[in-house]
């Protein structure tokens, strides 16, 4: 499993923090065409700042090569924000005195709806982690009532057990996102003082079990700013390696979401993710993963947003909503405040004027689908 290699690795090579990178580390990564940890440690280091150009250029190259000037474009649709957690950093914590809500079928059907009007054709739908309130059954139904209308459903909930990752996998799911929010044990626990979701391996084993269940996409990533940033991308990167290895059927793929504000007044002891520092990181994963994908949020302002297309994003969520609601109904509580909040035709303009192809729908899920496929 995971851990262990994790593990491994950390022994073999040390800590990031412990060993000091120096240019010649960073220049012999770039001149690599296949890189290893101690490399992608070397490209996360203070010392390939003045390389970021050099490694840009080649990041450019490996996703063009890759995936073309293509960027795929999804929404997230919230179905309920009951959480059994009481996570330090997130609005949906159970402790929270938030509106909670979660969406009967036919407001998801209108819901999901009112995304399909816009022509996306891959919808993500996430719950806050509480079994009890959004329990798998709760999610096969949503999912049952969205699959006329899109060529995709991916989810982003609570760790399940493989088993029902495979029977939301038969019932038309095809990816699955899932954060580790930090790799590092010590803080992981700090930040999840109670809940089911304080089991740091249950969780991070759950891709895994998403790969072994058949789900054909599975995209991980850390919530950067909870831990250090550089131990945290290096573990991630390792982590999707790992998978694209040991499954190689499975299109993997990351995402850099950063601290947004949220209700709450949690102030991580990491130091601030900035923008240089999210710029590096992506090409880190570039040069590391060239075949992974790279997903950008709305969690970014638009100009940010724009800047870090070329570094080798491939997926972009557009006119989104972190409210339960919203796009057909009135909106609930956030999960964090978004900093995009240009709708589908606008980001689908901007990426026309900057040379990109938006991609509404890039293949069709059938699985679920009964007869023809609906929008």
């Amino acid at each position: 499993m995971f851990y262990d290699y994790l593990k491994s690795q950390r022994q073999k090579l040390a800590l990031l923090k412990d060993k000091i990178y120096r240019e010649s580390d960073v220049r012999r990564a770039l001149a690599c065409e296949r890189l290893d940890p101690h490399d992608l440690m070397a490209l996360l280091s203070p010392s390939a700042l003045p390389l970021l150009e050099e490694m840009a250029q080649k990041a450019r190259q490996l996703t063009a090569r890759n995936f073309g000037r293509t960027i795929s474009l999804f929404a997230p649709l919230y179905l309920a924000n009951y959480c059994a957690n009481s996570c330090l950093y997130c609005s949906f914590n159970c402790r929270n005195s938030i509106d909670r809500r979660k969406l009967t079928l036919q407001e998801v059907e209108l819901e999901g709806q009112a995304v399909a009007d816009t022509g996306l054709g891959h919808l993500l739908l996430l719950t806050g982690e509480s079994r009890q309130h959004s329990g798998p059954g709760y999610i096969q139904a949503c999912v049952e009532r969205l699959r006329p209308y899109f060529a995709s459903l991916g989810i982003e909930v609570y760790p399940l057990a493989e088993e029902e990752y495979e029977h939301l996998y038969e019932g038309g799911v095809d990816s699955l996102t899932l954060f580790q929010e930090t790799y590092d044990e010590k803080v992981y626990a700090s930040v999840h003082p109670a809940g089911p979701k304080r089991d740091y391996r249950w969780r991070l084993d759950a891709p895994e079990r998403a790969c072994r269940a058949g789900i054909p996409g599975v995209n991980i990533g850390a919530l950067l700013g909870l831990g250090e940033w550089r131990e945290d991308a290096w573990a991630t990167a390792l982590h999707a390696q790992y998978l694209q290895k040991n499954y190689p059927d499975v299109e993997i793929a990351l995402s850099v979401p950063r601290l947004r504000p949220h209700v709450g007044g949690f102030q991580p002891q990491a130091s601030p993710v900035t923008d240089v520092a999210l710029v590096q990181i992506i090409l880190a994963y570039r040069l590391y993963l060239p075949r992974a994908g790279i997903t950008l949020s709305t969690r970014e302002s638009p100009h940010l947003r724009e800047s870090l297309l070329p570094l080798g994003v491939t997926r972009m969520s557009a006119g989104s909503l972190t409210s339960v609601g919203g796009y057909a109904s009135t909106a609930g509580s956030t999960q964090f405040e978004i900093a995009d909040e240009r709708s589908v035709p606008e980001i689908a303009s901007m990426l026309s004027r900057s040379g990109y192809q938006p991609v509404y729908r890039d293949w069709i899920n059938l699985k679920g689908i009964e007869g023809s496929v609906g929008r």
